[in-house]
């Protein structure tokens, strides 16, 4: 056994304790924190007992703390976490605090099972474990924002329908989020949030504003352009979503042509590293060979 393990289980060790005693005495419904605050003259009404994802929460709040973060990083990742559907305050507290961990898991890990003579093996992977969260969190809003880009005509169909069924835009919205609620919760609670903007005294121009922030997805940034106009001219909402379903599908359409012409580019290198090779030996190798035997030195 290497001489630096002993050393590194003590201090993983010692580590885990402290923080297990620091997260007892923290939590409000822990046994050993209740005792301490009845000791202290501070009763704590009783509480149920939290979930693993409660305690999870709780563990990570903490953590995300040691990190000196600035308001700009903090709006910046709000921002993130909102576009990818996590739209409570305390998701930023959370998401920096499993950036922490991962970093703290990585480094213990390479430290444990290599110690500290690989130096760029260690900071390497206590970095991708630093930023592996953001990649997954990346992930995540690509797949949302493409959901969200797949379900906007038929959300454009159903206003259609409504306003011309006679329903005030307003209506239209909240009716159409009800009926997407199934097909395309995304867009259906993005409808919502909306309607609740509006009806909470905002102006529609901002909350449809507020909906590019939410989703920034381009389609819906058109959308909302298209809206803003209309209600600031006073022309047909109909006919103005009319023109710009129309429009979107031809963008679709442009966008499905874009993507097939890229992938005879994309099959180039598969063909060169894989399929080229075998063909070379296949069809060049007997005859090769054959020239190998025939004009070799022991011929």
């Amino acid at each position: 056994m290497p001489p630096i393990i002993l050393p590194i289980a003590v201090f993983v060790t010692v580590a885990l304790v402290v923080f297990s005693l620091g997260a007892a005495v923290v939590t409000p419904s822990s046994l050993l924190g209740q005792r301490l605050r009845e000791l202290g003259g501070r009763q704590q009404p009783v509480e149920n007992k939290p979930a693993f994802k409660e305690r999870l929460e709780q563990a990570l709040e903490p953590i995300s703390k040691a990190l000196p973060l600035s308001p700009a990083d903090v709006s910046r990742t709000r921002g993130w976490l909102i576009q990818a559907g996590f739209r409570d305050a305390r998701h930023v507290n959370y998401y920096f605090g499993l950036r922490l961990v991962m970093a703290v898991v990585g480094f213990a890990g390479v430290a444990l099972f290599t110690g500290f003579d690989n130096v760029p093996l260690l900071a390497g992977v206590t970095g991708l474990g630093f930023l592996l969260p953001r990649f997954f969190l990346k992930r995540m809003i690509r797949d949302r924002q493409q959901r969200i880009r797949l379900a906007l005509p038929d959300a454009l169909d159903l206003t259609v329908i409504c306003v011309e069924a006679g329903l005030a835009l307003d209506q239209a919205l909240m009716r159409v989020g009800q009926d997407l609620h199934h097909a395309h919760p995304d867009l259906s609670d993005e409808f919502h949030l909306v309607n609740l903007e509006m009806r909470a005294g905002k102006p529609r121009a901002e909350a449809l504003r507020n909906l590019v922030d939410r989703t920034g997805v381009d389609d819906i940034r058109s959308l909302v352009g298209t809206l803003i106009q209309t209600d600031r001219f006073g022309t047909s909402v109909a006919q103005a979503l009319r023109v710009h379903s129309d429009s979107l599908r031809t963008e679709r359409r442009q966008r499905a042509e874009e993507q097939a012409a890229k992938t005879t580019i994309k099959m180039v290198p598969p063909l060169v590293v894989f399929v080229l090779p075998s063909i070379i030996f296949v069809t060049i190798g007997p005859a090769v060979i054959e020239l190998i035997r025939q004009l070799g030195p022991g011929h």
